[in-house]
């Protein structure tokens, strides 16, 4: 059996991870047609059928699940001594991949994302948002971003925002006929939007006040997996929204939405980059780490001038 390639393991790896061929082939800037190509002539190398192809999906077969997990850390191996040759060029290039809730990019677009960029041009970034924890080194990202009780343990972790801070809120005109909720269970008597968590539980919203604890399984029509749609819909007037204070903080100041029950709203723990600690750091996540800490410096050097909860 003549050997493989390396442009036809990438190709199959990036048509593992992107679940499809075109979605693959616009990553790696190539055809479709050329990279079926490449994976067939793989297959036919190897003797194995690596995919299950329909009109609809690309699926892996046992089988080629097993053979990507095996080259998976070799083709790693080699994209990190690419990247370490490329950083004795003193500029970090490439694609820094990142996963993270789908909330959680509102907090790192700006200014994280966008100082990043604007420092490496030479780098790419791409965030993939997913409601559900995955296994991000077994997906081929360099790094996530989570709530610190949801990062694995033997991961990494460095805090992008030390606590995040929640907020009940509602619309001027929702509220306009509906009396203003004082305590938790005054909820009860309103349309509160609804949050689907990544492991498909229905979210309970949390209370707390001195030694008093309430999770509240709170009334409505309206459910959804994504704090922007949260925003989106309380905007719209369709029902009070239990979000990050960052997130509905713009539109507060500009009247656009209400907080209420401020007295009872608890802390969420840090907000974190985390990375696996057992293998090398390649430049372009270590600097993108490295800009974390000088930011989170930042904020922390800002909140001890100001207080912690200045607009």
């Amino acid at each position: 059996m003549t050997k493989a390639s390396l442009a036809e393991l990438e190709a199959f790896a990036t048509v593992a991870r992107r679940s499809g061929f075109r979605a693959a082939a616009r990553e790696l800037e190539v055809s479709s047609s050329g990279l079926s190509h490449a994976v067939a002539a793989l297959e036919e190398r190897l003797n194995l059928r690596l995919f299950n192809r329909t009109t609809r999906s690309v699926v892996l077969t046992a089988a080629g699940t097993q053979f990507l997990e095996e080259i998976l850390p070799a083709l790693a191996a080699i994209d990190s001594a690419i990247e370490n040759a490329g950083e004795h060029l003193g500029e970090p290039s490439g694609l820094l991949r990142l996963n993270m809730a789908p909330g959680a990019a509102r907090f790192v677009m700006a200014p994280l994302i966008r100082d990043y960029l604007n420092r490496y041009p030479r780098m790419k970034v791409e965030i993939v948002g997913e409601a559900a924890l995955v296994d991000v080194i077994g997906k081929g990202f360099d790094a996530g971003v989570r709530l610190r009780d949801s990062v694995p343990p033997d991961m990494i972790a460095v805090p992008i925002i030390p606590e995040v801070r929640l907020v009940v809120v509602g619309s001027p005109d929702y509220l306009r006929d509906r009396p203003l909720p004082i305590a938790p269970r005054d909820l009860l008597a309103h349309e509160c939007i609804g949050y689907r968590m990544g492991s498909g539980r229905l979210y309970h919203w949390e209370f707390a006040r001195g030694d008093e604890r309430l999770a509240l399984d709170v009334p409505g029509r309206l459910i959804l997996d994504d704090s922007g749609l949260m925003l989106d819909a309380a905007l719209a007037g369709m029902g009070l929204a239990y979000l990050a204070e960052e997130t509905a903080a713009p539109h507060v100041r500009a009247g656009r939405l209400t907080p209420m029950l401020r007295d009872w709203m608890p802390e969420e723990p840090p907000l974190c980059l985390y990375y696996s600690g057992r293998r090398h750091v390649p430049a372009k996540l270590r600097l993108f780490i490295d800009l974390v800490r000088d930011h989170a410096r930042g904020r922390e050097n800002r909140q001890g001038l100001t207080g912690p909860h200045a607009n």
